[in-house]
């Protein structure tokens, strides 16, 4: 450690890193330089009409270097409360032969000092730290606290660090720039995860690296952590969960905080420039290269909770959990807890409860303590299914039986209750400020959607009973089983009466109208369906009456959620595509003129949201009219709304309209491309009934009835061009859109090339519909 114990960089406290170096360095630089004090003044003089602005031009390291009776003198004059005075002790007793006896009674105090102006951070409205606001933390690193606290580490034993971690994580909190100073020192850094080995320094360590990684500029790659393997095995079950908080920074590719850097353009083109994987990525490698790793998570993950009190605690969690919103306060009380355990038993639940709460909460962390551990471990392995080496991934969690552990939790600890959600729904790396139990569910909900989507152990979510059901509805169909069904481990499936998606199901219906937890339910559901349309899985849904519940939201529930419309119209999409089961269920429900209207407004109201199921209507209505010798096809035909509706031409060329006007190549993201791969998917079909030219007349007519000529048709002509770069390169969504509409992808490339055809007399040419006097074909953006 030559580096962390040599010349520190100065503290930041400012943006301007040269003049708001602290006094401790610029008095360092004074004894370089050979420019020492010229007069006391310097020091002792009038140092305000502003204050704290004189204060910072005071020369470097002046407390180590002056009489302790001149710092106390002028210490009294700025209300310093003795920080630089305990500062120089703490520098002077320090080195390597000095008695550490005073070292802690120093850090002691500056501990306490500095605890209270953190815990008033965290325990009021997590103000904006100003100086104004924690004089004693903004004196501790004026007078280089920092500096000194962090070239003292490796010098002092383990009840020395802890305390010294404390001091700097409290700095963290409270003075700004402390954090960003610490993690632009990597050897530090690094230094840090080496302390993790001791259980007493562990607690302290994994808050602060977790503070430092979330704001470094680069993130820190794993494979630089000295014996990272050794390290992680050597982790009891809670320290494994408390690390993964740190992976969670270390294997998420970082939110880039902008909007325009979501959309699909500049995604493309940043993929160009970066070829190589990105830190993120290399990251999850060095994680599954750990021997036991994801054994362990998956262990800690469907870890039981002692029964006999948690319940109880678990009704009052919401009457206190609002004040303990932050790892700091949260940490603190567990370990008080875990101190506590050392010299009681557990009360029986019948003395318990008629204890008050504030003498119960050393208990009751340990509950919360163990739901926010899973919530973490849930995170990481939900991250590390979405990377690169999911299939790795996969094979170890059905190995480990992740999902057979998560069923026989549900009853007794994930859904033990209905808990009231009417929070924001959070993006994959958002920050998250809810209850434990309300995080606990959203991210089960999350690695269930990333377990089921587009992968064959799927299956794994039913039990034995359930999976023979699916057999006897393809048997009774006379169709053959889905294969991954055939291949499906049954001693790896769920144990019990219910597997887990029977369980989301029976737990969504119970939800109010505009809960969010609604939209992960349909979420994790819908990616069960998802991929190659299987009629087994569709019936075994629509048994259980999803369908009749999806509609009775979307039509009588009076949701106005938009998140929660898109995930059913999506969920709804998925269920009916090319089931004519489904459809005639559709139109029992749908029995009114008055209930379809509702149903068109709100498919209209934002295609955005609702354009999935317009696909699988207009997809669904070409197989079925393909299908006329069967009399239930035909009979459905001829009585559904739905169908009959698209089914008129007009309504179709609405549809497309619309489509295409709602985007463009600026414009488009990952949530909305989904509308130009519909516009395509109905423009693909006209093409194999010999009707292309006549939709893209009628394009050309709606431009001029709208006084727009060439408006549209140059927008559609630009966002093919954008279809053509951003797919033809890309083997996961090529198989997603292939998967999903039944059409092959060569059909797909084929009619986007005859679309785009430069040929001005060809009929299937988009450019033959542009009036030459509108032709606007600037490809620059897209070569760009």
């Amino acid at each position: 450690m030559a580096t962390l114990l040599g010349p520190e960089s100065p503290w930041i406290g400012g943006k301007k890193r040269i003049r708001n170096r602290n006094i401790l360095s610029r008095i360092r630089q004074s004894q370089i330089a050979g420019r020492g004090f010229s007069r006391g003044t310097q020091v002792n003089g009038r140092v305000c009409a502003a204050e704290k602005a004189a204060v910072r031009d005071l020369p470097f390291i002046l407390c180590f270097q002056l009489p302790e009776a001149l710092l106390q003198e002028r210490d009294k004059r700025a209300k310093w409360h003795g920080i630089p005075v305990l500062l120089q002790e703490l520098y002077e007793s320090s080195h390597l032969n000095s008695d550490f006896t005073h070292t802690h009674t120093v850090l002691k105090e500056l501990s306490s000092l500095l605890s209270m102006e953190a815990m008033s951070f965290v325990t009021e409205d997590r103000k904006t730290a100003q100086e104004s606001t924690f004089p004693n933390t903004y004196t501790f690193g004026l007078f280089g606290g920092v500096d000194v606290s962090v070239n003292i580490i490796p010098k002092l034993n383990d009840d020395l660090v802890k305390d010294c971690l404390s001091v700097l994580y409290n700095c963290c909190i409270c003075t700004e720039g402390v954090t960003k100073s610490l993690a632009s020192r990597d050897d530090f850094v690094l230094f840090l995860f080496t302390l993790m080995t001791n259980k007493k320094t562990f607690l302290q360590t994994a808050t602060l690296i977790e503070d430092i990684l979330g704001v470094k500029k680069e993130m820190i790659q794993l494979e630089w952590i000295p014996n990272l393997s050794g390290l992680v095995q050597s982790f009891d079950q809670q320290q494994l969960a408390n690390f993964c908080r740190i992976l969670s920074v270390t294997i998420s590719e970082p939110d880039v905080g902008n909007d325009d850097k979501h959309t699909l353009l500049a995604k493309n083109a940043q993929q160009k420039r970066n070829t190589s994987p990105s830190r993120a990525e290399v990251n999850q490698v060095t994680l599954l290269n750990i021997p036991g790793f994801i054994e362990h998570l998956c262990k800690l993950a469907t870890r039981k909770v002692s029964e006999e009190w948690y319940t109880c605690i678990l009704q009052e969690l919401e009457e206190w959990y609002t004040w303990l919103d932050n790892t700091l306060v949260l940490d603190a009380l567990m370990q008080i807890a875990t101190d506590e355990a050392e010299h009681k038993t557990i009360l029986p639940l019948s003395t318990l409860a008629t204890i008050p709460l504030r003498h119960r909460l050393p208990q009751s962390m340990k509950i919360v303590h163990e739901i926010m551990y899973k919530v973490e471990v849930l995170y990481v392995l939900c991250v590390l299914l979405m990377g690169r080496q999911r299939n790795q991934v996969h094979k170890m969690l059905a190995e480990f039986r992740l999902i057979p552990g998560l069923n026989n939790l549900f009853d007794k600890l994930i859904w033990r209750k209905y808990t009231t959600s009417n929070h924001v729904v959070h993006g994959q790396n958002e920050n998250c400020d809810c209850s434990p139990e309300i995080s606990f569910k959203i991210q089960f909900l999350r690695l269930l959607q990333s377990f089921s989507d587009h992968h064959e152990n799927k299956y794994l979510l039913l039990n034995a009973q359930e999976l023979n059901e699916l057999s006897a509805i393809s048997l009774k169909a006379n169709i053959p089983e889905v294969e991954a069904l055939v291949n499906t481990d049954r001693s790896l499936v769920c144990d019990g009466k219910k597997g887990l998606l029977t369980r989301i199901l029976t737990v969504m219906k119970r939800e109010p109208p505009d809960s969010s937890f609604r939209f992960w339910q349909a979420r994790a559901v819908e990616s069960f369906l998802r991929g190659a349309t299987s009629y087994a899985d569709q019936m075994f849904l629509l048994k259980r009456g999803l369908l009749e519940h999806i509609l009775f939201c979307i039509i009588d529930s009076g949701c106005k959620s938009r998140d929660v419309l898109q995930s059913y119209f999506d969920l709804l999409g998925e269920l009916m595509k090319f089931n004519i089961d489904a459809f005639k269920r559709f139109n029992k429900y749908v029995n009114t003129e008055e209930k379809f209207q509702v149903f068109l407004t709100q498919i209209n109201s934002s295609l955005v949201d609702s354009n999935m199921l317009v696909r699988c209507i207009v997809l669904s209505l070409d197989r079925f009219e393909s299908q006329t010798e069967d009399v239930k096809v035909v009979e459905v035909l001829s009585e559904c709304c739905l169908l009959s509706y698209m089914a008129r031409v007009e309504n179709r060329l609405s549809f497309l309209f619309r489509l295409v006007n709602i985007i463009n190549v600026q414009t488009l993201t990952q949530e909305n491309v989904s509308c130009l791969n519909t516009s395509l998917v109905i423009l693909m079909l006209a093409r194999r009934r010999g009707k292309l030219p006549f939709y893209l007349n009628a394009l050309r007519e709606k431009e001029y009835a709208e006084k727009y000529p060439g408006c549209l048709l140059n927008n559609f002509h630009n966002l093919l061009h954008f279809w053509q770069h951003h797919y033809l390169n890309k083997d996961k969504d090529s198989t997603c859109l292939e998967n999903s509409s039944c059409i092959p992808f060569s059909f797909w490339k084929e009619t986007v090339s005859v679309l785009l055809g430069e040929d001005r007399t060809s009929p299937c040419a988009i450019i033959g519909y542009i009036d030459e006097p509108y032709m606007e074909l600037d490809r620059d953006l897209l070569e760009d």
